[in-house]
């Protein structure tokens, strides 16, 4: 394993382009180390959605500063607004700004997101290659020779696995991991004109929760979590009139804008999973981060959070500590507890609401989520 000098100039690949990736291969350019990027899908392709940077997002983002790339490509805001399941308005929860000069929260589009994080993490020198997965990996004593499936094999001094829930480089490296677990729950998203008025993300509590997320200043997304017992797929054919039917007893501005969701091809549907990787994220010079150690249920908004975090901190440790070993303990104090609590958290509020656990306030816990977020990394 580098040790020492060799340190400043370690081989890395990562594995994944998503979120996680992307954000890595940023972070650790900007440290100096040589990087790759593998991603299997050879489309590099992203569902039409939006996501939610809270204000832990954008103090990161500012730090590797890419901050003006977001905000360029996002619709900023600065509170939560809850409601009953009857539509009351019962909190306005501002969300705690981190950064001086930036906002607290931002939504913004998956594909926006993508294209600003790959276009950096390229300008940066980023060696980026689709549709190609690994085949074979070899830890020896000095880093781990990967065998890829175009017919190439290289030596690479760290290897980050950040593959999302179901990660290829997971199951290599901790075979007896348990696999993820299905939370009883499916998550609905549907893009929107956004009124003039919707400058909040706006969150209805109740068994079926829903949410209105601005993206820009054209452009919102619907979030709606469900019951799936047994866990069922649906088909692309009908998908929009599965999605509203599961809106009928929704508050009346939720229904309003079920009656808007039409287009089969437009609703995106995904099973809720969630897995909570314990002990060592990491073998030998190999590590996991995002998704691939710690996937949660979207209910208090973090993945993508955690995942940003761990590459930002992941970067520093590297650039830090005398070897690769110490570099990932060091990381590993910093990421478990924190990224535990926001899965455990979220997956709570997830079996309140399908009647397996008690029924989480969602004001009081997006509260305390935001002290502990607010916390620094």
């Amino acid at each position: 394993m580098v040790t020492g000098e060799g340190m400043k100039d370690l081989s890395i690949l990562i594995v994944g382009g998503g979120i996680a990736g992307l954000t890595s291969a940023i972070a650790l350019r900007q440290k100096g180390f040589a990087v790759e990027i593998v991603e299997k899908d050879p489309d590099w392709s992203v569902y039409g959605v939006g996501i939610i940077q809270q204000s832990n997002v954008v103090r990161a983002v500012e730090q590797l500063g890419i901050i003006d790339d977001y905000l360029e490509a996002s619709f900023p805001f600065e509170r939560i607004d809850v409601f009953k399941p009857d539509g009351e308005l019962v909190a306005k929860i501002p969300a705690p700004k981190l950064t001086d000069k930036y906002p607290a929260q931002l939504g913004i589009g998956r594909r926006a997101l993508q294209k600003l994080l790959a276009d950096k993490a390229i300008s940066l020198g980023t060696s980026i290659r689709l549709g190609v997965i690994v085949t074979e990996m070899q830890q020896d004593g000095s880093g781990t020779q990967v065998s890829f499936s175009d017919d190439t094999s290289k030596h690479y001094d760290v290897v980050i696995g950040a593959d999302g829930v179901y990660s290829q480089i997971r199951e290599i490296i901790f075979p007896e991991a348990p696999a993820p677990e299905f939370a009883g729950q499916g998550v609905w998203r549907y893009n929107f004109k956004r009124p003039a008025d919707m400058d909040s993300l706006c969150v209805y509590e109740g068994p079926i929760g829903t949410g209105l997320v601005p993206l820009s200043e054209e452009l919102m997304y619907m979030y709606v979590t469900t019951p799936e017992p047994g866990n069922p797929r649906y088909p692309t054919e009908g998908i929009a009139k599965a999605m509203r039917d599961k809106l009928k007893n929704a508050p009346p501005v939720i229904a309003e804008y079920a009656k808007q969701i039409t287009e089969d091809e437009e609703v995106v549907y995904k099973p809720l999973n969630w897995l909570m990787l314990d002990g060592n994220w990491y073998q030998g010079s190999t590590i996991l981060i995002g998704d691939a150690a710690h996937a949660t249920t979207p209910h208090l908004g973090q993945g993508a959070g955690m995942a940003i975090e761990d590459s930002v901190v992941l970067a520093e440790e590297l650039s830090n500590e005398a070897s690769v070993e110490t570099a990932f303990n060091a990381f590993m104090k910093r990421r478990a507890e924190r990224c535990r609590y926001i899965v455990e958290s979220s997956v709570a509020i997830c079996k309140g609401q399908i009647g397996e656990g008690p029924l989480i306030n969602n004001a009081q816990a997006t509260g305390e989520m935001f002290k502990i977020t607010a916390q620094p990394i």
